[in-house]
């Protein structure tokens, strides 16, 4: 088995295959290039964007999907599925990336992604004080809602099917699932 190729932020930055990739992450010090997404995830996407987005008008704040780039660190750099910033968060908005953590990320499973979405990602995502994490299963049409606690470790909100409505603590808003899996 051949030994991956650890990086930085610096170096990736500078990779021909991140300036010729769209799909393309540093996860863990580790390069990773995805493939595009099928279409029931870019629908799910697409329906949390304009859920967001809609809130953002509401509440304030803004709604941003993928490809867009999250600086966490110099071992992450990730492109979530759709995140949200509250009007006070302290993620900047840079030129070409957004740097610090989002107040609210979603990740839409994929075969090739979900190992990534639910160890490496989700570690970040926990120690960077991601404030609400949802992890979106397809195959299954559930939502994991994720809420990072005082102690800065994520605590399980719940697991929710398309019956389900939650309450998201980021947006203070009730969340129904089922309209986020209509195709």
């Amino acid at each position: 088995m051949a030994q991956a190729t650890r990086t930085n932020a610096t170096e990736y930055f500078e990779l021909p295959s991140y300036k010729e990739n769209t799909f393309i992450q540093l996860i863990a010090g580790e390069v990773i290039v995805g493939m595009p997404p099928i279409p029931k995830h870019q629908a799910i996407v697409r329906e949390i964007l304009v859920l967001l987005t809609l809130l953002a008008r509401k509440l304030g704040g803004s709604a941003f999907d993928s490809p867009i780039e999250v600086y966490l660190d110099e071992d992450n750099v990730y492109q979530p599925d759709v995140l949200y910033l509250k009007p006070d968060s302290t993620c900047e908005v840079g030129d070409k990336r957004l740097i610090g953590a989002p107040d609210l990320v979603v990740e839409v499973l994929s075969p090739s992604t979900a190992k990534h979405d639910r160890h490496h990602k989700y570690q970040a995502y926990e120690k960077h004080s991601i404030a609400e994490y949802w992890i979106i299963d397809p195959v299954h049409e559930t939502i994991e809602v994720w809420v990072n606690s005082e102690a800065n470790t994520f605590e399980r909100l719940g697991a929710f099917d398309k019956a389900d409505t939650f309450t998201s603590p980021i947006l203070n808003e009730k969340i129904e699932v089922a309209p986020l899996f209509v195709m």
